[in-house]
């Protein structure tokens, strides 16, 4: 069959859906992904066949940032940021909330490749699309052919569960109050094309999640599940990785993000690190550049680097502590490594939550967290056996789910059920 994904211009967006992708590719599909043009190189480092649609536009940084400290001043959110908070889930905010995110969010990320979109895949007529939940051009392309379609999560489902809400909360509504701002964004791009909005086309035919059930929000959605697995990338093992270490290892990581998009990390790096080494540890510490420089001390039994691919990291350490973004915690979780979660920002804190309650780690919110109270979680992660006990029993469900490659035939018999396309 042939698969089509769409991915947002976001490089760890995108390299969650490589693995599946080469599963499929491997088993004999035909296999291509759709995305802007200054994002094929992107796809073409991790061995994919790219399809360079629409023009490109640089959102990201004014989505993420600007967009939503503008939101907050007003008292909004996104949706999908307070999907578990009681205080927002009222039926004027939800809609206010869709609004605004319609209009500076998924407007501006999928606008510029539908029309181009929805042209490949009339003429390459794919059987599946795969596209990720910011990447609502791809349901509506799906459509036009009569593909069956899918969103392949990256972490915590609050698009889905978001739905759900907004859905009940419809319900409840008089007629003249039913304002659905998604639907009617989603419904007008296809009345172009001919289409009718249909509900599929906010959360796909099915959803594909990465994630165990014991990590996940409960949604209302088809769901099926595959084994997450790493991939970041080019990647070199370093010589020091070679031999086990000494002392218990303790790696931090705290993603690209902070310093990519935001003004840099929320903590004092400096303080963490002095604290931490104060512990019978070695600390694999992997900070930016720029604010490598900013260290005034590096102690001892602290080795500083850039980058190391967490999956030849992760089996070599005791305990992580990290800010439970999407592939760094499930890439720990898979090797049963005790976590002490430092959660900022969209889907972390959920994230955090969920794995804590899984009792194989420990949370502390990121906007003040001092070195004193991680080197006192870190210090309880490598004491207290319960917390290996149940990260290694959670490495046990991991193991549980079927690995892509397994997956590919349930692909198959799912595109076959909701393919409507000659």
């Amino acid at each position: 069959m042939r698969v089509l994904f769409v991915a947002s211009a976001e490089k760890t967006i995108f390299l969650s859906m490589v693995p599946l992708a080469w599963a499929l590719r491997t088993a004999g599909h035909e296999v291509r992904v759709a995305g802007k043009p200054a994002f094929a190189d992107t796809i073409t480092q991790a061995g994919l066949t790219a399809v360079p649609v629409g023009r490109d536009t640089d959102t990201a940084r004014r989505t993420e940032t600007e967009e939503q400290v503008e939101l907050a001043r007003k008292g909004l959110h996104p949706p999908w940021d307070c999907v578990e908070d009681d205080e927002f889930i009222q039926w004027d905010r939800m809609v206010q909330g869709h609004v605004e995110v319609v209009d500076k969010c998924h407007h501006l990320e999928n606008f510029p490749i539908i029309a181009s979109l929805v042209d490949f895949a009339r003429s390459w007529q794919p059987d599946l699309v795969v596209w990720d939940p910011l990447a609502y051009a791809g349901a509506i392309a799906a459509k036009a052919v009569g593909a069956a379609h899918a969103r392949v999560l990256f972490g915590i489902d609050v698009w889905g569960a978001t739905r759900d809400h907004f859905l009940r909360l419809k319900a409840d509504q008089p007629p003249s109050r039913r304002a659905d701002p998604l639907a009617e964004w989603l419904g007008a791009y296809s009345g172009k094309y001919g289409l009718e909005f249909s509900e599929d086309m906010t959360t796909g035919h099915f959803t594909i999640d990465q994630l165990p059930a014991s990590l996940q929000l409960a949604t209302s959605q088809e769901v099926v599940r595959t084994r997450f697995v790493p991939y970041g990338g080019p990647a070199v093992v370093p010589k020091w990785l070679w031999t086990a270490p000494e002392r218990p290892r303790v790696a931090l990581t705290l993603g690209t993000t902070a310093t990519e998009y935001f003004d840099g990390y929320t903590l004092d790096i400096q303080d963490v690190i002095d604290s931490v080494a104060e512990l019978d540890v070695e600390l694999v510490a992997t900070i930016a550049e720029a604010e490598q420089k900013k260290l005034k001390n590096v102690p001892d039994n602290v080795r500083l680097v850039s980058y190391v691919p967490l999956h030849a990291l992760a089996p070599t350490c005791s305990a992580v502590i990290n800010h439970a973004g999407f592939g760094t915690l499930s890439t720990f979780a898979m090797h049963g490594v005790p976590q002490l979660t430092l959660p900022y920002h969209f889907d972390e804190p959920l994230f955090a939550r969920k794995y804590a309650e899984q009792g194989a780690g420990l949370r502390i919110h990121a906007v003040r967290p001092t070195g004193r109270k991680i080197r006192h979680g870190v210090q309880r992660l490598l004491n207290e056996p319960r917390f290996g006990e149940r990260a290694a029993a959670l490495h046990a469900e991991i193991r549980e789910m079927p690995t892509p490659n397994q997956f590919v035939a349930q692909l198959e018999e799912l595109t076959a059920k909701y393919r409507t396309g000659g």
